[in-house]
């Protein structure tokens, strides 16, 4: 995939510059040296001026076409409510008119804002394409990305808390199970792995950023089922990381077109979204579900985070079928399997400096090489004691409740910290 110049780099090529013109060398190299950074200087300019933004209502866009040239992708534009499909995407940057739907390299994602129309353009806003398209396209490419030792394995709820339930069982078991699979493939892997619980227990939404965010080198991976009480049919998997500040969340549809948030962002958001990427190309390249998207939201365990972090969300225990496989031990452990592969891509980012294995790759080596993952029940314990003394042992005490609060109030009910 064509690199095309960062600020950064046009500012390293300047320091070079004046690091050159003070070093103790023959006067010819040092005009040498000067000319030839001048020259890519040049070039640099040229690849800035390729960026031709547009203001509509007093905020920065792109064109389609702009977008589709700087990256070296073909990119179409479908009708507003044409039914997209990843797997039939014929360009690997597809948009929707009107709409904040797309498809990034085979998988769907939601953009911050809209699509908009003008003069016969489709443009993409400028936050989008800096945010979303950028870190989607090229992750490889994000600051300090794929700085990995250790992971924080987030089962969701816990003790009072069961999360949603279907006939088989409780989220809260079908998510501790799943990283209790998850722990050991990645120990494998030689990544350190801290649970946020080991047992049924209840864990603070905070303490269990703090654990995150105490942990050296670390991201964040909470792991949850989901439910509706709007589509019974409703299936598949979609993952969240935080949402950039000044735009909606993906939930916020209403509010798309002209809101503009001013609640705090992340100064990990790129890395939260490559990190999003990679585990979510993973899980649909190897298990055939709905794919819901690669979404944003300022859920606590997001919000109070400062490390990278996303929150999956494996299946749907409202829809029949759906709950009935998230109930299989052996599909939990393809689950987990799954998500090892797509953290281990994260971390392979700045090795192999090119985008990671997208889900078409996936599916093509399923085929021939399918999940082998290590699966140990390991022991349970009530808590960790490395985790207690980390955060002290009150955060674990369980909360003077009796009613059982709702999934959107758990994961969303501590206030926003600036």
């Amino acid at each position: 995939m064509p690199g095309k110049p960062s600020l950064l780099e046009v500012n390293a090529i300047f320091a070079s510059i004046r690091a050159g013109m003070s070093l103790p060398v023959k006067r010819w190299s040092v005009l040498a040296f000067v000319f030839a950074c001048f020259s890519f200087a040049s070039s640099i300019a040229i690849a800035a001026v390729e960026w031709q933004v547009i203001k509509v209502n007093g905020h920065d866009y792109l064109s389609v076409d702009n977008i589709s040239k700087f990256y070296g992708l073909p990119a179409e534009v479908v009708p507003s409510g044409a039914k997209t499909q990843a797997e039939a995407a014929d360009h690997p940057l597809e948009f929707v008119s009107g709409s904040r739907e797309a498809i990034i390299n085979g998988a769907r994602s939601w953009l911050c804002f809209p699509l908009v129309e003008q003069e016969g353009k489709f443009l993409v806003s400028r936050t989008d394409v800096a945010k979303t398209i950028e870190p989607l396209v090229r992750p490889h490419r994000v600051p300090n990305v794929g700085k990995v030792q250790t992971v924080v394995l987030d089962p969701g709820h816990g003790g009072y808390d069961k999360g949603q339930v279907s006939r088989y069982g409780a989220e809260k078991d079908f998510a501790l199970d799943v990283a209790r699979r998850l722990r050991p493939i990645l120990q494998a892997k030689g990544l350190r792995v801290i649970m946020t619980r080991e047992g049924d227990y209840f864990v603070p939404l905070e303490v269990r950023a703090q654990i995150a965010n105490a942990a050296r080198n670390s991201i964040f991976v909470s792991i949850h089922f989901n439910a509706t009480n709007d589509d019974p049919n409703a299936t598949g998997f979609e993952i969240f990381s935080f949402t950039p500040q000044g735009a909606p969340s993906t939930s916020d549809s209403t509010m798309a077109a002209s809101f503009r948030n001013t609640q705090p962002g992340s100064s990990v958001d790129a890395q939260s979204l490559a990190l999003s990427a990679c585990v979510y190309h993973s899980l649909l390249g190897h298990i055939p579900e709905y794919d819901r998207g690669i979404k944003r939201a300022r859920f606590a365990v997001l919000r109070l985070t400062k490390v990278p972090a996303v929150l999956i969300e494996g299946g749907f225990l409202t829809e029949r079928g759906e709950s009935k496989l998230i109930a299989n031990k052996d599909w939990r452990a393809k689950l987990a399997g799954a998500i090892g592969i797509g953290i281990e891509n994260y971390r392979a980012l700045p090795v192999k400096k090119q985008p990671p294995t997208l889900v078409a790759d996936y599916r093509r080596e399923a085929k021939s090489a399918p999940i082998d993952p290590l699966v140990s029940e390991g022991n349970v314990k009530e808590a960790d004691s490395s985790l207690i003394e980390l955060v002290g042992r009150s955060a674990f005490l369980p909360p003077q409740q009796t009613s059982t609060p709702s999934k959107r109030a758990s994961l969303e009910s501590v206030p926003i910290v600036p």
